[in-house]
């Protein structure tokens, strides 16, 4: 990304992050054996569920508390090939919003440690039969921004 998605405000509590790894498998590629670029989205989503999972905020806690939080806006930057049999990183950051809605940022690293892909990704916060868009984070997610500010996570 040449420019920050997200307005960095100042006194809000520093990005969550998390990483996963993976190995390029063979249903991934193309017949050049590079990943092909519809793989992309499922590599970033591997990792925003694994960030929500771990911080309480994954999809299972937004099915229980009846909310959903479908993607409005989703961003891509190729700037260098996965290939076959290759192990990665795939990292994320949520950024701070007192909005209804998750933004994140996603860069993907190769086995060198080299910057391959990177993007970001917006999601609504929506009550899901209705489909209406919350204007402020549900309870649940208040509680979630609130142990945020107060850096209180377990483990």
């Amino acid at each position: 990304m040449k420019k920050h998605p997200f307005k960095i405000y100042p006194n809000t509590p520093p990005p969550l992050a998390f990483a996963v790894s993976r190995r390029v498998r063979f249903e991934e590629v193309d017949s050049l054996g590079i990943v092909w670029h519809g793989r992309y989205p499922s590599y970033f989503e591997d990792v925003r569920e694994a960030l929500g999972d771990k911080f309480g905020i994954g999809y299972l806690d937004f099915f229980r508390e009846k909310v959903a939080a479908p993607l409005r806006q989703l961003h891509f930057d190729y700037l260098k090939p996965l290939r076959l049999r290759e192990n990665f990183t795939i990292k994320a950051q949520l950024h701070w919003s007192e909005a209804a809605r998750l933004n994140l940022t996603y860069e993907i690293i190769n086995e060198q440690g080299e910057l391959t892909t990177s993007g970001y990704s917006i999601q609504m916060m929506v009550e899901p039969r209705e489909q209406t868009v919350l204007m402020v984070p549900p309870p649940f997610f208040q509680a979630f921004l609130k142990r945020w500010q107060e850096q209180k996570f377990a483990g």
